[in-house]
Formats: structure tokens, C-alpha cells, sequence
């Protein structure tokens, strides 16, 4: 299950703009649903902070 580092993100939104589930929203850092995620990776790869991690 993928996850946010809360230091690192700086809420930019570039994984909000590639996930196919619609499973991310920022707010004060990314947020991601757990429900609607499928652990693609997509977020992960997109993160220019690599605050975003399995």
C-alpha cells in the first residue's frame, strides 16, 4: 500500500493529475483514499518530492 511522508510532500498535486482512480486529493499534503486505491504506482513515479512510497 502506498503511502505519504508528511515532511516530504509539498501538496504540488502532479499525483492527484495521474491517478487513474481518482484516489488522491490535497489538502494541507496529498491524501490518498484507500479505498479507491489500486497500488499502480503511477503517484510514486510522478512525485518530485518522493514523498510518495510502497
Amino acid at each position: 500500500m502506498v503511502k505519504v511522508i508528511e515532511a516530504e510532500c509539498v501538496a504540488c498535486g502532479a499525483c492527484v493529475d495521474v491517478c487513474p482512480q481518482d484516489a488522491i486529493v490535497v489538502e494541507d499534503i496529498a491524501v490518498i483514499n484507500r479505498d479507491k486505491c489500486v497500488d499502480c504506482g503511477a503517484c510514486i513515479d510522478e512525485c518530485p518530492s518522493d514523498a510518495i512510497t510502497e
